[in-house]
């Protein structure tokens, strides 16, 4: 088997797409992780990974700026908040943790 290392170079407007792709992405999984933890204290039910989806087409509506980055990042942010979630409940892996 047989592997490549890439070492990329990105240009000043590339970096600045990289880090707002990961400031969103961040800012995506924190807020569902506490909109989640919210909606399972105040009504004792679980707020789904399609129904942060569907929430989130409505909170790009408000914030613009979420719209810059790739809609695929933010998906996955949501996707591995989901993941997090699951290894937690049947794992009995740690409680998911915010993004710093």
């Amino acid at each position: 088997e047989k592997a490549y290392k890439f070492r990329i170079y990105p240009n000043k407007k590339q970096q600045e797409l990289i880090n707002k792709t990961f400031g969103c992405c961040r800012f995506v999984y924190n807020k569902y992780l506490a909109k989640r933890i919210d909606v399972y204290k105040n009504d004792k039910e679980t707020f789904t990974y399609k129904q942060c989806s569907s929430d989130l087409t409505n909170l790009k509506k408000e914030l613009k700026w979420l719209k810059e980055p790739d809609k695929f990042s933010l998906q996955n942010a949501l996707k591995d908040l989901e993941n997090a979630y699951e290894k937690f409940f049947k794992e009995k892996a740690g409680f998911p943790k915010f993004k710093s």
